[in-house]
Formats: structure tokens, sequence, C-alpha cells
């Protein structure tokens, strides 16, 4: 079974990050910049939510806020789910699919060490289904 560490290991170990005072129109400039769906909303090191482009949709502009003048912190999700890198992709996906969210912190020993999207998951389980395929058909034409 295919743990969260090993995925990470194969991803960008870069984190986009923003913090709770900044404006939403800044969090959403970094989404565009860096083709990303979602920031984690950080003070310092401490987790404190992620703001998605589904939170700008649903708390700013059907609210008919100002994206300039709304902080972060107003529409961001919190508490966050998070996971430690020792649990596997499928936990990931059951988590991401009942709870119907598409990004996902990885926490180890309080730091975050990376996110993963639902993408990431997709691809690494058609990666992983792709190989067992193969191995199968080796096996059977052998």
């Amino acid at each position: 079974m295919t743990k969260v560490r090993n995925l990470l290991e194969r991803k960008d170990q870069v984190l986009y990050a923003i913090e709770p005072e900044a404006p939403v129109l800044a969090a959403i400039e970094q989404m565009a910049t860096h083709s990303i769906g979602a920031l984690l909303v950080m003070q310092g090191e401490q987790l404190l939510g992620i703001v998605s482009e589904r939170d700008y949709a649903r708390k700013v502009i059907l609210l008919g806020r100002s994206s300039a003048e709304t902080p972060v912190w107003m529409i961001m999700s919190a508490p966050v789910t998070q996971v430690a890198p020792d649990e596997s992709i499928n936990t990931c996906m059951l988590l991401m699919t009942e709870k119907k969210f598409r990004h996902l912190p990885v926490v180890e020993h309080g730091r975050v060490i990376g996110m993963l999207s639902i993408g990431d998951l997709v691809k690494r389980i058609i990666d992983d289904q792709a190989t067992e395929i193969d191995q199968l058909q080796r096996y059977i034409a052998s």
C-alpha cells in the first residue's frame, strides 16, 4: 500500500501559504500565479486553515464581498483535516471523498511537510493500477 510519504518524495516540495490577515485578492493572485487551487493559511509555522478557489466562490463572490478588503481568515476553511506521512493514500482518498474537499495538508511533529491534491492521489492510484495490470499480464503470459 502506497503511503503519503512515498507520494511526497515524488512531488515538488514547494508549499504555498498566505497569512490570515492578507486580503483574499492576494490569495487569488498567488493561486493564479502558481496554477494551484488552494493555499495553506499559516501564522509562522502554525497551520490555521486552507483557502481555496471554492472558498472564494462561495464566501466572497456569492456574498458580494470585496476581494481587496476581505481578509483570508474570514473565508478560510478551518479546522483543517490533515494526515501524517505514514497514512495510506487510500485513506486520504476516502477522507477527501467523504468530507468533500480537494486539498489535504501532511503534518509531521506539528509541522506542515506537504500538501496533497485529489489529482495527486488519482494519478498515483492510476499509476499503481497500471503497474499491477502489467505484472499480472506478464505472469499470465509466462
